[in-house]
Protein backbone atom coordinates (compact mmCIF):
# COMPACT_ATOMS: atom_id res chain seq x y z
CA UNK A 1 0.00 0.00 0.00
CA UNK A 2 1.38 3.39 -0.99
CA UNK A 3 2.30 5.83 1.75
CA UNK A 4 0.52 9.17 2.02
CA UNK A 5 3.40 11.48 1.00
CA UNK A 6 3.33 15.16 0.16
CA UNK A 7 6.53 16.90 -0.95
CA UNK A 8 6.45 20.70 -0.99
CA UNK A 9 8.27 22.53 -3.76
CA UNK A 10 8.98 25.96 -2.30
CA UNK A 11 8.94 28.63 -4.99
CA UNK A 12 8.40 32.35 -5.46
CA UNK A 13 8.02 32.19 -9.25
CA UNK A 14 6.57 30.02 -11.98
CA UNK A 15 8.87 27.14 -12.82
CA UNK A 16 8.84 23.55 -14.01
CA UNK A 17 6.81 21.44 -11.59
CA UNK A 18 6.45 17.62 -11.66
CA UNK A 19 3.05 16.26 -12.66
CA UNK A 20 3.28 13.61 -9.92
CA UNK A 21 0.53 14.31 -7.37
CA UNK A 22 2.99 13.58 -4.56
CA UNK A 23 4.40 17.06 -5.20
CA UNK A 24 2.75 20.29 -4.06
CA UNK A 25 4.11 23.47 -5.64
CA UNK A 26 3.93 26.02 -2.83
CA UNK A 27 4.14 29.77 -3.33
CA UNK A 28 6.16 30.84 -0.29
CA UNK A 29 5.73 34.42 0.83
CA UNK A 30 2.39 34.47 -0.99
CA UNK A 31 0.81 37.05 1.33
CA UNK A 32 0.13 40.21 -0.66
CA UNK A 33 1.77 38.86 -3.83
CA UNK A 34 0.35 38.22 -7.30
CA UNK A 35 -1.14 34.74 -7.74
CA UNK A 36 1.21 32.29 -9.47
CA UNK A 37 -1.43 29.61 -9.77
CA UNK A 38 0.09 27.55 -6.95
CA UNK A 39 -1.05 26.83 -3.41
CA UNK A 40 0.04 29.71 -1.17
CA UNK A 41 1.55 29.59 2.31
CA UNK A 42 -0.81 32.36 3.47
CA UNK A 43 -3.88 30.29 4.43
CA UNK A 44 -4.76 28.79 7.80
CA UNK A 45 -2.11 29.03 10.50
CA UNK A 46 0.81 30.66 8.70
CA UNK A 47 3.87 32.91 8.90
CA UNK A 48 3.87 33.91 5.22
CA UNK A 49 4.69 37.51 6.15
CA UNK A 50 8.09 36.36 7.48
CA UNK A 51 9.20 34.91 4.14
CA UNK A 52 11.74 37.64 3.25
CA UNK A 53 13.77 36.49 6.26
CA UNK A 54 12.64 32.88 6.80
CA UNK A 55 12.81 31.79 3.14
CA UNK A 56 11.29 28.34 2.49
CA UNK A 57 10.61 27.86 6.19
CA UNK A 58 7.33 29.74 5.81
CA UNK A 59 6.30 26.86 3.57
CA UNK A 60 7.46 24.27 6.10
CA UNK A 61 5.53 26.03 8.86
CA UNK A 62 2.38 26.11 6.71
CA UNK A 63 2.63 22.39 5.89
CA UNK A 64 3.33 21.50 9.52
CA UNK A 65 0.25 23.37 10.69
CA UNK A 66 -2.16 22.67 7.83
CA UNK A 67 -1.43 19.44 5.94
CA UNK A 68 -2.79 16.06 7.14
CA UNK A 69 -0.43 13.79 5.18
CA UNK A 70 1.45 10.99 6.95
CA UNK A 71 4.78 11.97 5.35
CA UNK A 72 6.03 15.44 4.47
CA UNK A 73 8.95 16.53 2.36
CA UNK A 74 10.52 19.89 1.57
CA UNK A 75 12.49 20.76 -1.54
CA UNK A 76 13.03 23.92 -3.60
CA UNK A 77 12.36 24.81 -7.21
CA UNK A 78 16.14 25.00 -7.65
CA UNK A 79 16.83 21.54 -6.21
CA UNK A 80 14.99 18.23 -6.63
CA UNK A 81 15.73 14.85 -5.06
CA UNK A 82 16.80 12.17 -7.56
CA UNK A 83 17.94 8.55 -7.34
CA UNK A 84 19.29 8.47 -10.89
CA UNK A 85 23.00 7.75 -11.36
CA UNK A 86 25.58 10.43 -12.05
CA UNK A 87 25.59 9.94 -15.83
CA UNK A 88 21.81 10.15 -16.01
CA UNK A 89 21.73 13.26 -13.84
CA UNK A 90 24.35 14.90 -16.06
CA UNK A 91 22.88 14.05 -19.45
CA UNK A 92 19.11 14.02 -19.07
CA UNK A 93 16.51 16.80 -18.59
CA UNK A 94 15.07 17.56 -15.16
CA UNK A 95 11.66 16.27 -16.25
CA UNK A 96 13.08 12.71 -16.31
CA UNK A 97 15.17 12.90 -13.14
CA UNK A 98 13.07 13.92 -10.15
CA UNK A 99 12.14 11.41 -7.44
CA UNK A 100 8.90 9.59 -8.27
CA UNK A 101 6.15 8.48 -5.92
CA UNK A 102 7.18 4.85 -6.42
CA UNK A 103 10.82 5.63 -5.63
CA UNK A 104 9.84 7.64 -2.54
CA UNK A 105 7.67 4.79 -1.30
CA UNK A 106 10.50 2.32 -1.74
CA UNK A 107 12.89 4.54 0.20
CA UNK A 108 10.44 5.22 3.04
CA UNK A 109 9.74 1.50 3.42
CA UNK A 110 13.41 1.11 4.41
CA UNK A 111 14.41 4.45 5.93
CA UNK A 112 13.01 6.99 8.39
CA UNK A 113 14.50 10.15 6.92
CA UNK A 114 15.53 11.01 3.37
CA UNK A 115 18.09 13.82 3.07
CA UNK A 116 20.30 15.26 0.30
CA UNK A 117 23.86 14.06 -0.14
CA UNK A 118 26.12 15.82 2.33
CA UNK A 119 27.72 19.10 1.32
CA UNK A 120 31.45 18.88 2.12
CA UNK A 121 33.42 22.03 2.91
CA UNK A 122 36.80 20.29 3.35
CA UNK A 123 38.86 23.31 4.50
CA UNK A 124 36.05 24.75 6.63
CA UNK A 125 33.90 23.63 9.53
CA UNK A 126 30.20 24.37 9.29
CA UNK A 127 30.71 27.15 11.82
CA UNK A 128 33.72 28.74 10.13
CA UNK A 129 32.09 28.57 6.70
CA UNK A 130 29.01 30.36 8.02
CA UNK A 131 31.12 32.91 9.91
CA UNK A 132 33.30 33.65 6.89
CA UNK A 133 30.51 33.95 4.35
CA UNK A 134 27.75 35.43 6.53
CA UNK A 135 27.84 36.55 10.21
CA UNK A 136 29.05 34.46 13.16
CA UNK A 137 26.72 36.35 15.50
CA UNK A 138 23.75 34.41 14.11
CA UNK A 139 25.18 31.11 15.32
CA UNK A 140 26.59 32.52 18.55
CA UNK A 141 23.20 33.90 19.60
CA UNK A 142 21.48 30.69 18.49
CA UNK A 143 23.82 28.79 20.80
CA UNK A 144 22.88 31.11 23.68
CA UNK A 145 19.19 30.44 23.03
CA UNK A 146 19.72 26.68 22.98
CA UNK A 147 21.73 26.88 26.21
CA UNK A 148 18.85 28.75 27.85
CA UNK A 149 15.84 26.93 26.45
CA UNK A 150 16.90 23.38 25.56
CA UNK A 151 20.36 22.83 26.98
CA UNK A 152 20.20 19.09 26.31
CA UNK A 153 20.85 19.99 22.65
CA UNK A 154 23.98 22.00 23.37
CA UNK A 155 26.49 19.17 22.93
CA UNK A 156 24.90 18.22 19.61
CA UNK A 157 24.99 21.86 18.49
CA UNK A 158 28.68 22.17 19.33
CA UNK A 159 29.49 18.88 17.60
CA UNK A 160 27.66 19.89 14.42
CA UNK A 161 29.44 23.26 14.33
CA UNK A 162 32.77 21.38 14.23
CA UNK A 163 31.75 19.13 11.33
CA UNK A 164 33.13 19.76 7.87
CA UNK A 165 30.02 18.46 6.14
CA UNK A 166 26.28 18.48 6.67
CA UNK A 167 22.84 17.95 5.18
CA UNK A 168 22.11 21.36 3.74
CA UNK A 169 19.44 23.25 1.77
CA UNK A 170 16.46 22.53 4.07
CA UNK A 171 15.64 19.37 2.10
CA UNK A 172 14.16 16.23 3.64
CA UNK A 173 11.33 13.70 3.55
CA UNK A 174 10.11 12.11 6.79
CA UNK A 175 7.01 11.17 8.73
CA UNK A 176 4.65 13.86 9.96
CA UNK A 177 5.46 12.71 13.51
CA UNK A 178 9.15 13.52 12.95
CA UNK A 179 8.28 16.81 11.22
CA UNK A 180 6.20 17.72 14.25
CA UNK A 181 9.08 16.95 16.61
CA UNK A 182 11.51 18.96 14.48
CA UNK A 183 9.28 21.97 13.92
CA UNK A 184 8.14 22.10 17.56
CA UNK A 185 11.81 22.50 18.47
CA UNK A 186 13.00 24.62 15.54
CA UNK A 187 10.49 27.45 15.30
CA UNK A 188 10.59 28.59 18.95
CA UNK A 189 14.37 28.95 18.60
CA UNK A 190 14.04 30.97 15.39
CA UNK A 191 11.30 33.19 16.80
CA UNK A 192 13.54 33.96 19.77
CA UNK A 193 16.48 34.61 17.43
CA UNK A 194 14.20 37.01 15.56
CA UNK A 195 13.73 38.98 18.79
CA UNK A 196 17.43 39.11 19.59
CA UNK A 197 18.87 39.91 16.15
CA UNK A 198 16.68 42.27 14.13
CA UNK A 199 17.09 42.31 10.37
CA UNK A 200 17.07 46.07 9.77
CA UNK A 201 20.86 46.22 10.08
CA UNK A 202 21.30 43.94 7.06
CA UNK A 203 20.85 44.00 3.30
CA UNK A 204 17.96 41.94 1.91
CA UNK A 205 20.41 39.11 1.15
CA UNK A 206 21.89 38.96 4.65
CA UNK A 207 18.48 39.43 6.29
CA UNK A 208 17.51 35.92 5.16
CA UNK A 209 19.62 34.40 7.90
CA UNK A 210 16.87 32.68 9.90
CA UNK A 211 16.42 30.28 6.99
CA UNK A 212 20.17 29.76 6.72
CA UNK A 213 20.60 29.06 10.43
CA UNK A 214 17.87 26.43 10.16
CA UNK A 215 19.95 24.45 7.66
CA UNK A 216 22.46 23.83 10.42
CA UNK A 217 19.81 23.35 13.09
CA UNK A 218 18.30 20.50 11.07
CA UNK A 219 21.60 18.66 11.51
CA UNK A 220 21.56 19.43 15.24
CA UNK A 221 18.01 18.11 15.64
CA UNK A 222 18.78 14.97 13.63
CA UNK A 223 21.89 14.23 15.70
CA UNK A 224 20.12 14.82 19.01
CA UNK A 225 16.97 12.87 18.12
CA UNK A 226 18.99 9.89 16.88
CA UNK A 227 20.82 9.57 20.19
CA UNK A 228 17.67 8.40 21.99
CA UNK A 229 15.65 7.22 18.98
CA UNK A 230 18.04 5.82 16.35
CA UNK A 231 16.88 6.75 12.86
CA UNK A 232 17.64 5.12 9.55
CA UNK A 233 18.80 8.08 7.46
CA UNK A 234 19.31 7.80 3.71
CA UNK A 235 21.19 10.45 1.76
CA UNK A 236 20.37 10.61 -1.94
CA UNK A 237 21.53 12.90 -4.75
CA UNK A 238 19.70 15.96 -5.95
CA UNK A 239 19.53 17.75 -9.28
CA UNK A 240 19.47 21.47 -9.89
CA UNK A 241 16.43 23.08 -11.42
CA UNK A 242 18.53 25.96 -12.73
CA UNK A 243 22.06 26.28 -14.06
CA UNK A 244 24.74 26.81 -11.39
CA UNK A 245 27.89 28.84 -12.06
CA UNK A 246 30.37 26.65 -10.18
CA UNK A 247 33.33 28.90 -11.01
CA UNK A 248 31.70 31.92 -9.35
CA UNK A 249 30.49 29.78 -6.45
CA UNK A 250 33.94 28.27 -5.83
CA UNK A 251 35.70 31.61 -6.19
CA UNK A 252 33.36 33.28 -3.69
CA UNK A 253 33.95 30.41 -1.23
CA UNK A 254 37.74 30.83 -1.40
CA UNK A 255 37.63 34.64 -1.27
CA UNK A 256 35.44 34.45 1.83
CA UNK A 257 37.77 31.93 3.44
CA UNK A 258 41.08 33.66 2.75
CA UNK A 259 40.20 37.34 2.28
CA UNK A 260 37.21 37.79 4.58
CA UNK A 261 34.80 38.94 1.88
CA UNK A 262 31.22 38.03 2.83
CA UNK A 263 28.74 36.65 0.34
CA UNK A 264 26.47 39.34 -1.10
CA UNK A 265 24.20 37.15 -3.24
CA UNK A 266 23.21 33.56 -3.86
CA UNK A 267 25.11 31.55 -6.47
Amino acid sequence: MNKDIKILIATHKQHFMPSDEMYLPLHVGKLGKADLGYQGDDSGDNISIKNPNFCELTGLYWAWKNLPNDYLGLIHYRRFFSVKNRAERKNNPLETLYLTNEEANQLLSQYDVIVPSKRNYYIETLYSHYANTLHAEHLDVTREIIAEKCSEYLASFDAVMKQRSGYMFNMFIMSKALVNDYCSWLFPILFELEKRIPTDQYSAFHARFYGRVSELLFNVWLKQYSQSNPLKVKAIPFVYGEKINWLKKGTAFLVAKFFGKKYEKSF
